[in-house]
């Protein structure tokens, strides 16, 4: 149903290096791009883009807003939360079982975006 969800950014240039790095163990690549957007494909056909505001004023995080991106196994849900953390991404929650048949662990970005990475089943 989700055909893309994009992220704000105050940095394009360390959004980018920021998502290339944790988003490769998802198979993700670059997909599209413009002087203010960089898109990223994954499987499935489903993307995430980091760009700048439209309107020029300042990117923030929203309040209650989240991206989840989904991981074949635990283990890449811990390459990627454990990219996240060193490549400037803050801790949101280490990877674990939050509930029966749902794995996941969150991080927010450099920007401040929370993003969890997740397996159900």
């Amino acid at each position: 149903m989700i055909g893309y969800a994009t992220i704000g950014t105050n940095d394009l240039e360390k959004a980018k290096t920021f998502y290339a790095t944790v988003l490769a163990p998802l198979g993700a690549r670059p997909a599209f791009a413009s002087d203010r957007m960089q898109g990223y494909a994954g499987a499935g056909g489903a993307m995430l883009a980091v760009c700048t505001p439209y309107d020029g004023k300042k990117a923030s995080a929203g309040n209650g807003a989240m991206v989840a991106l989904q991981a074949p196994t635990p283990d890449v849900i811990k390459q990627v939360y454990d990219l996240a953390l060193a490549n400037g991404g803050a801790d949101e929650g280490a990877p674990g079982e939050r509930g029966p048949g749902f794995y996941g662990a969150y991080f927010r970005d450099p920007d401040g975006n929370k993003v969890c990475v997740f397996k159900m089943g």
